[in-house]
Protein backbone atom coordinates (compact mmCIF):
# COMPACT_ATOMS: atom_id res chain seq x y z
CA UNK A 1 0.00 0.00 0.00
CA UNK A 2 1.22 3.37 -1.08
CA UNK A 3 2.56 5.43 1.94
CA UNK A 4 1.13 8.70 2.30
CA UNK A 5 2.51 12.37 3.57
CA UNK A 6 -0.10 11.62 5.88
CA UNK A 7 0.79 8.30 7.02
CA UNK A 8 4.40 8.56 7.81
CA UNK A 9 3.17 11.98 9.83
CA UNK A 10 1.24 9.71 12.26
CA UNK A 11 3.05 6.67 12.20
CA UNK A 12 6.60 8.88 13.55
CA UNK A 13 4.60 11.21 15.81
CA UNK A 14 4.53 13.86 14.06
CA UNK A 15 0.84 14.19 13.19
CA UNK A 16 -1.02 16.16 10.28
CA UNK A 17 -1.92 19.25 12.69
CA UNK A 18 1.56 20.28 12.86
CA UNK A 19 1.53 20.28 8.67
CA UNK A 20 -2.02 22.20 9.08
CA UNK A 21 -0.71 24.94 11.63
CA UNK A 22 2.22 26.26 9.12
CA UNK A 23 1.19 29.78 8.70
CA UNK A 24 2.43 32.47 5.91
CA UNK A 25 4.62 34.98 7.43
CA UNK A 26 2.88 38.38 9.43
CA UNK A 27 1.03 36.36 11.97
CA UNK A 28 0.80 36.58 15.66
CA UNK A 29 3.12 33.91 17.54
CA UNK A 30 6.12 35.77 19.00
CA UNK A 31 9.42 34.93 20.39
CA UNK A 32 9.82 36.34 24.01
CA UNK A 33 12.53 38.55 25.03
CA UNK A 34 13.81 41.75 23.40
CA UNK A 35 15.93 41.94 20.34
CA UNK A 36 17.09 43.77 17.58
CA UNK A 37 14.82 42.57 14.72
CA UNK A 38 17.07 45.15 12.19
CA UNK A 39 19.88 43.17 11.24
CA UNK A 40 18.17 42.64 7.69
CA UNK A 41 20.73 43.70 5.12
CA UNK A 42 21.11 42.32 1.60
CA UNK A 43 20.65 38.67 1.62
CA UNK A 44 18.96 38.84 4.97
CA UNK A 45 16.05 41.32 2.83
CA UNK A 46 16.20 38.78 -0.13
CA UNK A 47 15.60 35.61 1.94
CA UNK A 48 12.40 37.34 3.72
CA UNK A 49 13.57 35.76 7.04
CA UNK A 50 13.29 37.84 10.50
CA UNK A 51 16.97 37.54 12.85
CA UNK A 52 16.24 35.71 15.42
CA UNK A 53 17.83 37.85 18.27
CA UNK A 54 20.05 35.80 21.02
CA UNK A 55 19.64 36.44 24.51
CA UNK A 56 23.99 36.35 25.01
CA UNK A 57 26.04 38.61 23.79
CA UNK A 58 29.84 37.11 21.99
CA UNK A 59 32.64 39.20 21.30
CA UNK A 60 33.73 38.68 17.94
CA UNK A 61 37.22 37.82 16.97
CA UNK A 62 38.22 36.22 20.47
CA UNK A 63 38.55 32.67 19.79
CA UNK A 64 40.55 30.84 17.35
CA UNK A 65 39.41 28.90 14.40
CA UNK A 66 38.92 25.57 15.05
CA UNK A 67 39.43 22.56 12.29
CA UNK A 68 37.47 19.55 12.46
CA UNK A 69 39.78 16.30 12.79
CA UNK A 70 39.81 14.02 10.33
CA UNK A 71 38.19 10.64 10.83
CA UNK A 72 40.06 7.77 10.40
CA UNK A 73 38.59 4.53 8.70
CA UNK A 74 37.98 1.84 11.28
CA UNK A 75 39.48 -1.01 8.70
CA UNK A 76 40.03 -0.68 5.06
CA UNK A 77 40.08 -3.55 2.42
CA UNK A 78 41.46 -3.91 -1.76
CA UNK A 79 38.14 -1.50 -2.78
CA UNK A 80 36.59 0.08 0.52
CA UNK A 81 37.17 1.93 4.15
CA UNK A 82 34.86 1.45 6.56
CA UNK A 83 34.23 4.53 9.54
CA UNK A 84 31.87 4.58 11.93
CA UNK A 85 29.81 7.78 12.95
CA UNK A 86 27.29 7.82 16.01
CA UNK A 87 25.06 10.95 16.08
CA UNK A 88 24.47 11.67 20.06
CA UNK A 89 23.90 14.84 22.46
CA UNK A 90 27.16 16.45 23.92
CA UNK A 91 27.97 19.57 25.22
CA UNK A 92 30.04 22.59 23.28
CA UNK A 93 32.46 25.35 24.33
CA UNK A 94 30.75 27.99 21.59
CA UNK A 95 29.54 30.28 23.68
CA UNK A 96 32.38 31.68 25.66
CA UNK A 97 31.79 31.19 29.52
CA UNK A 98 28.55 28.97 28.30
CA UNK A 99 28.05 24.89 28.03
CA UNK A 100 25.78 24.11 24.51
CA UNK A 101 24.19 20.92 23.96
CA UNK A 102 24.45 19.59 20.13
CA UNK A 103 22.90 16.91 18.27
CA UNK A 104 26.93 15.87 16.38
CA UNK A 105 28.22 13.33 14.60
CA UNK A 106 30.55 11.59 17.07
CA UNK A 107 29.35 14.12 19.38
CA UNK A 108 30.81 17.42 17.71
CA UNK A 109 30.02 20.36 15.24
CA UNK A 110 30.96 20.07 12.63
CA UNK A 111 30.90 16.56 12.51
CA UNK A 112 34.45 15.13 11.78
CA UNK A 113 35.63 15.51 7.90
CA UNK A 114 36.05 12.43 5.66
CA UNK A 115 38.56 12.41 3.45
CA UNK A 116 38.04 9.53 0.30
CA UNK A 117 39.64 8.75 -2.90
CA UNK A 118 37.52 9.12 -6.13
CA UNK A 119 36.62 5.97 -6.76
CA UNK A 120 37.49 3.67 -4.02
CA UNK A 121 34.12 3.02 -1.47
CA UNK A 122 33.58 4.62 1.50
CA UNK A 123 31.01 2.41 3.98
CA UNK A 124 30.22 4.89 7.13
CA UNK A 125 28.79 2.42 9.69
CA UNK A 126 25.89 4.80 11.44
CA UNK A 127 24.45 5.05 14.80
CA UNK A 128 22.18 7.16 16.11
CA UNK A 129 21.54 7.71 19.93
CA UNK A 130 19.82 10.97 19.19
CA UNK A 131 16.54 10.79 20.76
CA UNK A 132 14.74 11.43 17.31
CA UNK A 133 14.85 9.96 14.30
CA UNK A 134 17.54 10.80 11.47
CA UNK A 135 18.00 10.41 7.48
CA UNK A 136 21.78 11.20 6.41
CA UNK A 137 22.48 12.83 3.03
CA UNK A 138 25.65 12.90 1.49
CA UNK A 139 25.15 16.74 -0.14
CA UNK A 140 27.11 16.39 -3.96
CA UNK A 141 27.04 12.66 -3.66
CA UNK A 142 26.60 10.23 -6.72
CA UNK A 143 25.28 7.62 -4.75
CA UNK A 144 23.03 4.71 -4.71
CA UNK A 145 19.18 5.32 -4.07
CA UNK A 146 19.00 3.26 -0.87
CA UNK A 147 22.45 5.02 0.99
CA UNK A 148 20.93 8.60 -0.43
CA UNK A 149 19.53 9.52 3.38
CA UNK A 150 15.75 9.94 1.26
CA UNK A 151 13.81 12.19 3.85
CA UNK A 152 11.57 9.08 4.39
CA UNK A 153 14.57 6.29 5.04
CA UNK A 154 15.02 7.25 8.82
CA UNK A 155 17.44 5.84 11.47
CA UNK A 156 15.48 5.80 14.53
CA UNK A 157 16.98 6.17 17.84
CA UNK A 158 18.87 2.97 19.07
CA UNK A 159 18.95 1.66 15.57
CA UNK A 160 21.89 1.86 12.86
CA UNK A 161 22.60 1.14 9.44
CA UNK A 162 25.21 1.55 6.74
CA UNK A 163 25.63 3.81 4.04
CA UNK A 164 27.37 3.21 1.37
CA UNK A 165 29.32 5.83 -1.37
CA UNK A 166 30.80 4.29 -4.34
CA UNK A 167 32.26 8.15 -4.75
CA UNK A 168 32.70 7.07 -8.74
CA UNK A 169 32.71 11.12 -9.67
CA UNK A 170 35.53 13.67 -9.58
CA UNK A 171 37.47 15.22 -6.63
CA UNK A 172 34.89 17.61 -4.81
CA UNK A 173 34.36 19.16 -1.55
CA UNK A 174 30.93 17.59 -0.23
CA UNK A 175 29.07 17.47 2.83
CA UNK A 176 27.01 15.64 5.18
CA UNK A 177 23.85 16.62 6.87
CA UNK A 178 20.35 15.12 8.48
CA UNK A 179 17.78 14.89 5.96
CA UNK A 180 14.46 14.16 8.02
CA UNK A 181 11.14 15.18 6.48
CA UNK A 182 9.53 17.98 8.49
CA UNK A 183 12.45 18.42 10.70
CA UNK A 184 15.84 18.83 8.51
CA UNK A 185 15.69 22.29 9.58
CA UNK A 186 16.05 22.54 13.52
CA UNK A 187 18.38 19.19 13.18
CA UNK A 188 20.75 20.52 11.45
CA UNK A 189 20.71 23.65 13.51
CA UNK A 190 21.76 21.34 16.41
CA UNK A 191 24.67 20.44 14.81
CA UNK A 192 24.34 17.56 12.55
CA UNK A 193 26.48 18.13 9.25
CA UNK A 194 30.47 17.73 8.43
CA UNK A 195 32.28 17.61 5.61
CA UNK A 196 33.30 15.01 3.55
CA UNK A 197 36.00 15.63 0.97
CA UNK A 198 36.74 13.42 -2.28
CA UNK A 199 40.15 13.50 -3.56
CA UNK A 200 41.70 12.25 -7.08
CA UNK A 201 45.06 12.17 -8.77
CA UNK A 202 44.11 15.61 -10.28
CA UNK A 203 44.11 16.80 -7.09
CA UNK A 204 47.16 15.69 -5.77
CA UNK A 205 48.83 17.13 -9.15
CA UNK A 206 48.02 20.89 -8.60
CA UNK A 207 50.43 22.84 -7.21
CA UNK A 208 47.61 24.06 -4.99
CA UNK A 209 48.18 25.32 -1.20
CA UNK A 210 48.21 21.72 0.93
CA UNK A 211 48.28 20.77 3.90
CA UNK A 212 48.01 23.23 6.77
CA UNK A 213 47.33 25.46 4.37
CA UNK A 214 44.36 23.92 3.23
CA UNK A 215 41.29 24.66 5.47
CA UNK A 216 37.42 24.13 5.09
CA UNK A 217 35.18 26.49 6.60
CA UNK A 218 31.63 25.77 7.51
CA UNK A 219 29.55 28.80 7.57
CA UNK A 220 26.54 28.60 9.98
CA UNK A 221 24.38 31.43 11.46
CA UNK A 222 23.12 30.24 14.72
CA UNK A 223 21.04 32.26 17.71
CA UNK A 224 21.44 31.61 21.31
CA UNK A 225 19.35 31.46 25.25
CA UNK A 226 20.71 33.22 28.00
CA UNK A 227 22.20 30.26 29.30
CA UNK A 228 23.92 29.71 25.82
CA UNK A 229 21.37 27.14 24.21
CA UNK A 230 20.36 26.80 20.73
CA UNK A 231 17.68 29.07 19.89
CA UNK A 232 15.38 27.58 17.22
CA UNK A 233 11.92 28.69 16.88
CA UNK A 234 10.11 25.41 16.48
CA UNK A 235 6.38 25.40 16.59
CA UNK A 236 7.19 21.94 18.50
CA UNK A 237 10.57 22.11 20.75
CA UNK A 238 10.10 18.68 20.98
CA UNK A 239 10.55 17.58 17.30
CA UNK A 240 8.20 15.14 18.09
CA UNK A 241 4.84 16.62 17.04
CA UNK A 242 4.18 19.47 14.81
CA UNK A 243 6.67 20.49 12.00
CA UNK A 244 7.05 24.50 11.64
CA UNK A 245 8.80 27.33 12.85
CA UNK A 246 6.66 30.38 13.95
CA UNK A 247 4.94 32.42 11.76
CA UNK A 248 7.53 35.10 11.86
CA UNK A 249 10.56 33.22 10.76
CA UNK A 250 8.73 31.08 8.04
CA UNK A 251 10.74 32.21 5.36
CA UNK A 252 13.56 31.15 6.78
CA UNK A 253 15.45 31.19 10.40
CA UNK A 254 18.36 33.80 10.41
CA UNK A 255 20.47 33.26 13.78
CA UNK A 256 22.60 36.62 14.79
CA UNK A 257 26.07 35.01 15.29
CA UNK A 258 28.08 33.77 12.70
CA UNK A 259 29.87 30.39 13.12
CA UNK A 260 33.00 28.98 11.44
CA UNK A 261 33.22 25.59 11.69
CA UNK A 262 31.39 25.98 15.30
CA UNK A 263 33.36 29.02 16.75
CA UNK A 264 31.68 32.59 16.99
CA UNK A 265 33.32 35.18 14.81
CA UNK A 266 36.80 32.97 14.93
CA UNK A 267 40.51 34.50 14.20
CA UNK A 268 43.39 32.74 12.29
CA UNK A 269 46.72 33.33 12.05
CA UNK A 270 48.18 33.27 8.77
CA UNK A 271 51.88 33.57 7.33
CA UNK A 272 51.69 35.87 4.13
CA UNK A 273 51.63 32.74 1.55
CA UNK A 274 48.68 31.03 -0.02
CA UNK A 275 45.85 29.39 1.47
CA UNK A 276 43.54 27.15 0.02
CA UNK A 277 39.50 27.49 1.76
CA UNK A 278 37.04 24.96 1.27
CA UNK A 279 34.12 27.18 1.83
CA UNK A 280 30.54 25.75 2.71
CA UNK A 281 27.57 27.60 3.38
CA UNK A 282 25.56 25.45 6.37
CA UNK A 283 23.18 27.87 7.18
CA UNK A 284 19.72 26.83 7.31
CA UNK A 285 18.51 30.11 5.07
CA UNK A 286 21.08 32.99 5.23
CA UNK A 287 22.84 34.03 2.22
CA UNK A 288 26.54 35.48 2.23
CA UNK A 289 28.06 37.99 -0.23
CA UNK A 290 31.45 37.46 1.15
CA UNK A 291 34.41 40.20 0.62
CA UNK A 292 37.65 40.69 2.02
CA UNK A 293 38.38 44.08 4.24
CA UNK A 294 40.32 45.18 3.21
CA UNK A 295 40.84 44.21 -0.49
CA UNK A 296 44.16 43.07 -1.79
CA UNK A 297 45.60 45.76 -3.79
CA UNK A 298 44.45 45.34 -7.76
CA UNK A 299 41.45 43.55 -6.37
CA UNK A 300 40.53 39.59 -7.41
CA UNK A 301 40.89 38.40 -3.72
CA UNK A 302 39.12 35.36 -3.92
CA UNK A 303 41.00 33.08 -6.82
CA UNK A 304 37.97 30.28 -7.67
CA UNK A 305 39.42 26.71 -8.32
CA UNK A 306 36.21 24.93 -7.36
CA UNK A 307 32.52 24.58 -7.07
CA UNK A 308 29.94 22.10 -5.98
CA UNK A 309 31.07 19.55 -8.09
CA UNK A 310 34.58 20.16 -8.44
CA UNK A 311 37.83 21.98 -9.65
CA UNK A 312 36.51 24.06 -12.86
CA UNK A 313 38.48 24.19 -15.89
CA UNK A 314 40.09 27.55 -15.06
CA UNK A 315 39.98 29.80 -12.41
CA UNK A 316 38.06 32.95 -11.55
CA UNK A 317 38.86 35.88 -9.75
CA UNK A 318 36.09 37.28 -7.61
CA UNK A 319 36.30 40.44 -5.39
CA UNK A 320 32.86 39.30 -3.75
CA UNK A 321 31.32 35.16 -3.60
CA UNK A 322 27.56 35.25 -3.40
CA UNK A 323 27.11 31.65 -1.54
CA UNK A 324 23.48 30.35 -1.03
CA UNK A 325 22.63 27.50 1.81
CA UNK A 326 24.15 24.09 0.12
CA UNK A 327 26.85 25.53 -1.98
CA UNK A 328 30.61 24.57 -1.85
CA UNK A 329 33.23 27.70 -3.08
CA UNK A 330 37.34 26.11 -3.53
CA UNK A 331 39.04 29.26 -3.25
CA UNK A 332 42.76 30.29 -2.68
CA UNK A 333 43.64 33.26 -1.20
CA UNK A 334 47.27 35.32 -1.37
CA UNK A 335 48.12 36.94 1.88
CA UNK A 336 51.30 37.89 0.49
CA UNK A 337 49.53 40.97 -0.68
CA UNK A 338 49.14 41.85 2.78
CA UNK A 339 51.83 43.57 4.98
CA UNK A 340 52.97 41.47 8.41
CA UNK A 341 50.64 42.65 10.67
CA UNK A 342 47.30 43.24 8.99
CA UNK A 343 44.24 42.10 10.08
CA UNK A 344 42.06 41.16 7.52
CA UNK A 345 38.28 40.23 7.67
CA UNK A 346 35.93 38.11 5.98
CA UNK A 347 33.13 40.55 6.18
CA UNK A 348 29.61 39.58 4.26
CA UNK A 349 28.00 42.43 2.33
CA UNK A 350 24.87 40.58 2.55
CA UNK A 351 24.64 41.13 6.20
CA UNK A 352 24.40 44.15 8.51
CA UNK A 353 25.87 44.59 12.24
CA UNK A 354 27.01 41.05 13.81
CA UNK A 355 26.28 39.58 10.38
CA UNK A 356 28.41 41.86 8.31
CA UNK A 357 31.21 40.14 9.55
CA UNK A 358 32.37 36.32 9.63
CA UNK A 359 35.77 35.60 10.75
CA UNK A 360 39.18 37.97 10.57
CA UNK A 361 42.86 36.75 9.35
CA UNK A 362 45.54 37.97 11.11
CA UNK A 363 48.91 38.10 9.04
CA UNK A 364 51.62 37.54 11.90
CA UNK A 365 54.60 36.25 9.37
CA UNK A 366 56.20 36.14 5.91
CA UNK A 367 57.18 32.67 4.59
CA UNK A 368 57.91 30.39 1.77
CA UNK A 369 55.42 29.38 -0.68
CA UNK A 370 55.73 27.07 -3.59
CA UNK A 371 52.20 26.92 -4.26
CA UNK A 372 50.42 28.44 -7.83
CA UNK A 373 47.30 28.66 -9.27
CA UNK A 374 47.59 27.24 -12.74
CA UNK A 375 45.72 28.90 -15.33
CA UNK A 376 44.46 25.50 -16.20
CA UNK A 377 42.93 23.08 -13.74
CA UNK A 378 40.78 20.54 -15.13
CA UNK A 379 39.47 19.29 -18.39
CA UNK A 380 35.65 19.95 -17.89
CA UNK A 381 33.24 18.36 -20.62
CA UNK A 382 31.14 21.51 -21.74
CA UNK A 383 26.93 20.26 -22.02
CA UNK A 384 25.03 21.76 -24.86
CA UNK A 385 21.83 22.06 -24.96
CA UNK A 386 20.92 19.91 -28.07
CA UNK A 387 22.28 16.98 -25.54
CA UNK A 388 19.07 17.03 -23.55
CA UNK A 389 16.41 14.61 -24.03
CA UNK A 390 13.35 15.81 -22.50
CA UNK A 391 12.67 19.91 -21.21
CA UNK A 392 10.79 20.23 -17.59
CA UNK A 393 10.02 23.25 -15.63
CA UNK A 394 9.97 23.49 -12.36
CA UNK A 395 8.46 26.52 -10.26
CA UNK A 396 9.44 27.27 -6.49
CA UNK A 397 6.50 29.33 -4.65
CA UNK A 398 4.45 29.67 -2.09
CA UNK A 399 1.28 27.56 -1.81
CA UNK A 400 -1.17 25.59 0.26
CA UNK A 401 -0.02 22.91 2.10
CA UNK A 402 -2.77 20.43 3.85
CA UNK A 403 -4.99 23.29 4.42
CA UNK A 404 -2.13 25.42 5.59
CA UNK A 405 0.62 27.90 4.31
CA UNK A 406 3.89 26.53 2.94
CA UNK A 407 5.86 26.43 -0.28
CA UNK A 408 5.24 24.32 -3.43
CA UNK A 409 7.15 23.12 -6.15
CA UNK A 410 4.49 22.86 -9.48
CA UNK A 411 2.03 23.66 -6.95
CA UNK A 412 2.59 20.69 -4.79
CA UNK A 413 3.40 20.05 -1.46
CA UNK A 414 6.04 16.99 -0.92
CA UNK A 415 4.07 13.84 -0.81
CA UNK A 416 6.26 10.16 -0.84
CA UNK A 417 3.42 9.07 -3.58
CA UNK A 418 4.05 12.20 -6.10
CA UNK A 419 6.88 11.67 -8.80
CA UNK A 420 7.82 14.95 -10.43
CA UNK A 421 10.00 13.42 -13.36
CA UNK A 422 11.32 10.27 -14.68
CA UNK A 423 14.52 10.75 -16.04
CA UNK A 424 16.62 7.85 -17.82
CA UNK A 425 19.71 7.12 -16.46
CA UNK A 426 22.59 7.97 -18.62
CA UNK A 427 20.74 10.70 -20.35
CA UNK A 428 20.88 14.92 -20.07
CA UNK A 429 17.68 16.89 -19.63
CA UNK A 430 16.75 20.28 -19.64
CA UNK A 431 15.38 21.95 -16.63
CA UNK A 432 14.20 25.73 -15.85
CA UNK A 433 13.72 26.57 -12.58
CA UNK A 434 11.18 29.58 -11.91
CA UNK A 435 11.15 31.35 -8.24
CA UNK A 436 8.68 33.54 -7.22
CA UNK A 437 8.06 35.34 -3.61
CA UNK A 438 11.48 34.88 -2.23
CA UNK A 439 14.74 33.40 -2.79
CA UNK A 440 15.12 30.22 -3.12
CA UNK A 441 18.54 27.64 -3.43
CA UNK A 442 17.25 24.89 -5.50
CA UNK A 443 19.40 21.55 -5.06
CA UNK A 444 18.75 18.00 -6.93
CA UNK A 445 20.21 14.81 -5.47
CA UNK A 446 22.54 12.18 -7.48
CA UNK A 447 22.28 14.93 -10.65
CA UNK A 448 25.22 17.44 -11.16
CA UNK A 449 24.38 20.06 -13.20
CA UNK A 450 25.52 22.98 -15.60
CA UNK A 451 24.16 26.32 -15.68
CA UNK A 452 22.75 27.25 -19.16
CA UNK A 453 21.14 30.44 -18.48
CA UNK A 454 19.90 33.46 -15.93
CA UNK A 455 17.09 35.38 -16.82
CA UNK A 456 17.21 34.43 -20.62
CA UNK A 457 20.72 35.90 -20.79
CA UNK A 458 24.38 34.30 -19.94
CA UNK A 459 24.93 32.15 -16.57
CA UNK A 460 26.13 34.47 -13.65
CA UNK A 461 29.81 34.88 -12.38
CA UNK A 462 29.59 31.87 -9.76
CA UNK A 463 27.94 29.21 -12.22
CA UNK A 464 31.28 28.19 -13.20
CA UNK A 465 31.66 24.24 -13.31
CA UNK A 466 29.53 21.59 -12.24
CA UNK A 467 26.77 22.68 -9.64
CA UNK A 468 23.91 20.66 -7.61
CA UNK A 469 23.14 23.96 -5.71
CA UNK A 470 21.65 27.10 -7.97
CA UNK A 471 20.40 30.30 -5.66
CA UNK A 472 17.25 31.95 -7.61
CA UNK A 473 16.78 35.62 -7.26
CA UNK A 474 12.87 36.07 -6.04
CA UNK A 475 11.08 36.11 -9.91
CA UNK A 476 13.90 34.91 -11.23
CA UNK A 477 14.36 32.43 -14.25
CA UNK A 478 17.64 29.53 -14.66
CA UNK A 479 18.05 27.10 -17.07
CA UNK A 480 20.36 24.04 -16.43
CA UNK A 481 21.75 20.60 -18.64
CA UNK A 482 21.24 18.08 -15.51
CA UNK A 483 23.33 14.77 -16.05
CA UNK A 484 21.80 11.74 -14.65
CA UNK A 485 24.77 9.08 -13.82
CA UNK A 486 25.55 6.15 -11.86
CA UNK A 487 22.30 5.06 -10.22
CA UNK A 488 18.46 4.64 -10.39
CA UNK A 489 15.65 4.69 -8.06
CA UNK A 490 13.99 7.49 -6.21
CA UNK A 491 15.56 11.11 -5.27
CA UNK A 492 14.60 14.50 -4.43
CA UNK A 493 15.10 18.24 -5.53
CA UNK A 494 14.39 21.00 -3.46
CA UNK A 495 14.69 24.04 -1.64
CA UNK A 496 17.88 24.36 0.02
CA UNK A 497 16.21 26.83 2.86
CA UNK A 498 15.91 24.36 4.76
CA UNK A 499 12.16 26.05 6.79
CA UNK A 500 11.31 25.94 2.77
CA UNK A 501 12.10 22.63 2.88
CA UNK A 502 10.22 21.20 5.63
CA UNK A 503 7.62 23.10 4.93
CA UNK A 504 7.10 20.87 1.89
CA UNK A 505 9.00 22.60 -0.71
CA UNK A 506 10.44 19.27 -2.11
CA UNK A 507 9.49 17.07 -4.78
CA UNK A 508 10.49 13.10 -5.88
CA UNK A 509 11.95 12.07 -9.30
CA UNK A 510 12.92 8.71 -10.24
CA UNK A 511 15.83 7.96 -12.23
CA UNK A 512 14.63 4.78 -14.71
Amino acid sequence: MPTSRRTFLLATGAGLAGVVALRSCGGTDQIGGGGDHGDRGGGEADTGGRVLPSKVKVEPFKVPLPVPPVLRPDRSDASSDHYTLVQHTAKAQIVPGHSTEIWGFNGTFPGPTIESRSGRRAVVHLRNELPRPTATHLHGGITPADSDGYPLDVVRPGAGRDYTYPLDQRAATLWYHDHRMDFTGPQVYMGLAGFHIVRDDEDDALPLPDGDREIPLMLADRSFGADGSLHYPSLDPSLRGRPGVLSDYADGVLGDTILVNGAPWPFLEVAAVRYRFRLLNASNARVYRLRLSPAPAGGGGFVQVGGDGGFLAAPVRHDTLAVAPGERFDVVIDFSKYRVGTEVTLANAAGSGGTSRVMRFRVVRGGRDDSSVPARLSDVEQLSAGQAVAHRQFTFKRGKVHGGHGFTINDKAFSPDTVLARPKLGTVELWEFRASATTHPVHIHLGHFQVLARKGGKPGPYDSGWKDTLDLDQGERARVLVRFTGHRGRYVLHCHNLEHEDMAMMGNFEVV
